[in-house]
């Protein structure tokens, strides 16, 4: 018999007491915008999650989509602006941004989770009072606009889903005051998503290894030393609040936060049922 063939029946073993641990488990994944460029890797992501549902795990996914908001912003001529990360959102870009991320992304990742075999219904944060939200005070002198944060959370809808045969897609946009749109950092909606919904796990897709000290990468990390990790200079950029939202998910009952490399083959099959992951984990107790 082929090597290849006892191999792939080996990596089947492996997964064994993973899928055992996570059935009937609910696990969200925020599925960042930077990956949605390679239409191999994503047709392999919609792979992973079909798989996941089919070993009686229930996949949420949440999805951004910063960059493809920055294309179609660039075709009408309008500037992008950005005050420590968020997006400057007035009227217009905050058009826009609905526009990408309900009705192209959106659908995107729907469409190819339904050809993977899966059953995905497409959602903003609009739909069914699924998300309340303010504007974000963030700079009392500068105004960012229509850049808003979660207050309330509906989950019935949510639950009704996962836990039959659908696979919720939840594009990061809410309802605040009156009829306006808001646009919502899609890490903040899948960190409130994952407490709301008692998640087992929180997996964040980024287009890093996960998290790097000396260029090297850090596998695991109980809450404690994540903790600390706030205070070191070599988390900055887009991490930092990462792992801000990340720690605020295992301080309201989320066991574990992954965040790994989305464009590797089949991250979040590697990462969840295998013994040695490819990202790094963050967990609230020691293992």
């Amino acid at each position: 018999m082929h090597s290849d063939t006892i191999d792939k029946a080996r990596v089947l073993v492996e997964s064994l007491p993973y899928i055992k641990e996570f059935f009937g488990k609910t696990i969200v994944i925020k599925y960042g915008g930077s990956l949605m460029v390679d239409d191999a890797m994503k047709q392999q992501f919609a792979q992973d999650v079909v798989l996941l549902k089919y070993v009686g795990i229930n996949p949420i996914i949440v999805h951004g989509g910063g960059k493809d908001i920055t294309k179609w912003l660039n075709r009408i001529g309008k500037e992008t602006v950005f005050i420590d990360g968020l997006r400057v959102t007035d009227s217009e870009t905050m058009e826009v941004t609905e526009m990408v991320l309900s009705g192209k992304i959106n659908s995107d990742i729907v469409t190819l989770i339904n050809e993977a075999g899966g059953k995905a219904v497409g959602l903003s944060g609009k739909d069914g009072h699924l998300f309340q939200a303010k504007r974000l005070d963030h700079h009392p002198d500068k105004d960012i606009g229509l850049v808003g944060t979660i207050t309330q959370i509906n989950d019935d809808i949510l639950t009704l889903l996962a836990t039959e045969d659908y696979i919720p897609v939840v594009a990061s946009i809410a309802r605040g005051q009156g009829r306006e749109s808001l646009n919502i950092n899609a890490d903040n909606v899948a960190s409130e998503v994952a407490i709301k919904v008692g998640a087992h796990k929180l997996v964040y897709l980024t287009d890093v290894d996960g998290i790097l000290i000396d260029n090297a990468i850090q596998g695991f990390f109980n809450y404690a030393d994540a903790k600390a990790l706030l205070n070191h200079e070599q988390i900055a950029g887009g991490m930092r609040p990462k792992l801000q939202y990340a720690l605020n998910a295992l301080e309201q009952g989320v066991h574990r936060v992954h965040i790994l490399n989305g464009m590797v083959e089949h991250a979040v099959l590697l990462e969840l049922f295998m013994d040695n992951g490819i990202g790094t984990c963050l967990s609230r107790d020691n293992r």
